[in-house]
């Protein structure tokens, strides 16, 4: 692993100053506090809470209203919305600002996910102009004092591209900083994420931060998107699965003058990355208090941490299955002390899937503004993604 030198720098969203330039992408069912708190115990940054569902939060289910929360350790405290209905976005940014659950808030329109898409949120919203603008509007009056930002994809596809209009939208309505997944919706996790994209739109952007998303497998990837793009920050999102050690690098490699929690270079080792596993554990079972759902919960997460090291299958299934913390540590004292593998272990992770069609709405694509039927539907998909 090597780390490509670059001048020292932070990130200012708002009235916060993230003291590297890094950012944790939401992603649903990993970015929970356990793996919050890992990933910050290696390095530095802003860590985003996984996807909240507003019309969950305001009637307060009881699932969301956990997700919301953070350990003590956590700060600044940072807090993902997606919802489709102005009203009912602004209420929820109204609630978690006077009940004091976060620092920061990012609106969600960037998930490629058909139960999301095809209800006109996500990635498909944006093309909605008027709603989208209202959405943002809406939010940033209720957010008040606390910076709201906004992550979006470049659009729905190659032929609907809404990045630098919803980017300059966003931006108008007095957004704090704009996070762009460089890939449309129809990409999913596909391909290469185009960093021209990224440049394009902080050439437009002037007065905020623009974030840039997409392919940071490395610190040398993160250092090179933004000595290409000119962007003002990072979010990673799958380059960091299995790999929470990711943000000690990425602060060394952004602030070569700090000390590194574990050093300026990680040495992963496999008996480094059988602790980093088991600590994953400890507060996975700390988060949901009860050691068995803790480690039913870890097991999706044994292929990342061991990608290219010398485990057998036979252990690869059993940490895959894992029940109890007192399993787990007897499955990693059997890992031995093999020395880091290199590229074996590096590069993507995660599901890529393939380019598709984006399920959207009927005669979504017709009109950049929303009609009465569309303005119904909307209100149903509130109700449908009704989870955390």
């Amino acid at each position: 692993m090597t780390l490509a030198p670059a001048p020292a720098r932070s990130l200012r969203i708002g009235p916060l100053e993230i003291d590297v330039p890094v950012v944790l992408a939401p992603m649903a069912g990993i970015t929970n506090t356990a793996f919050r708190r890992l990933c910050r115990e290696y390095g530095a940054g802003l860590y985003v809470s996984e996807m909240i569902t507003s019309r969950a939060l305001v009637e307060r289910n009881e699932v969301t209203m956990r997700l919301i929360q953070h350990h003590e350790s956590e700060t600044p405290r940072s807090i993902q919305l997606f919802g489709v209905d102005p009203k009912t976005i602004a209420e929820a940014v109204r609630i978690i600002v006077a009940e004091d659950h976060a620092d920061h808030i990012d609106l969600n329109f960037g998930c490629p996910v058909p139960k999301v898409t095809r209800k006109g949120g996500g990635a498909a919203l944006p093309w909605k102009s008027t709603l989208f603008n209202d959405i943002v509007t809406q939010a940033v009056k209720a957010a008040g004092d606390v910076p709201l930002t906004v992550k979006m994809r470049k659009g729905i596809d190659k032929n609907h591209l809404t990045f630098l209009d919803a980017g300059r939208a966003a931006e108008d309505a007095g957004a704090a900083a704009i996070a762009l997944h460089a890939r449309t919706a129809s990409e999913y996790y596909s391909g290469h994420a185009d960093w021209n994209a990224i440049g394009e739109l902080k050439e437009a952007i002037t007065s905020i931060p623009v974030l840039g998303n997409g392919d940071i497998w490395s610190a040398d990837d993160a250092v090179r998107m933004m000595a290409e793009t000119g962007c003002d920050g990072v979010v990673v999102g799958r380059g960091c699965l299995g790999r929470p050690w990711l943000f000690g690098e990425l602060a060394a490699a952004f602030d070569p003058t700090a000390t590194p929690k574990d050093g300026p270079l990680v040495d992963a080792t496999l008996a480094f990355v059988g602790a980093a596993f088991r600590r994953h554990a400890e507060l996975l079972v700390e988060f949901f208090e009860d050691e068995d759902r803790g480690c039913r919960d870890i097991r999706k997460h044994a292929a990342w941490y061991f990608k290219g090291y010398p485990v057998g299958g036979d252990l690869r299934a059993q940490l895959a299955r894992v029940s109890s913390l007192a399993e787990i540590d007897d499955l990693v004292g059997q890992l031995g002390d093999a020395p880091y593998p290199g590229s074996a272990a590096e590069g993507q992770r995660g599901r890529a899937g393939t380019p598709k069609r984006t399920a959207l709405p009927d005669g979504w694509l017709d009109s950049r503004e929303i009609g009465a039927d569309a303005s119904d539907m909307l209100r149903g998909a509130e109700v449908e993604n009704n989870g955390g």
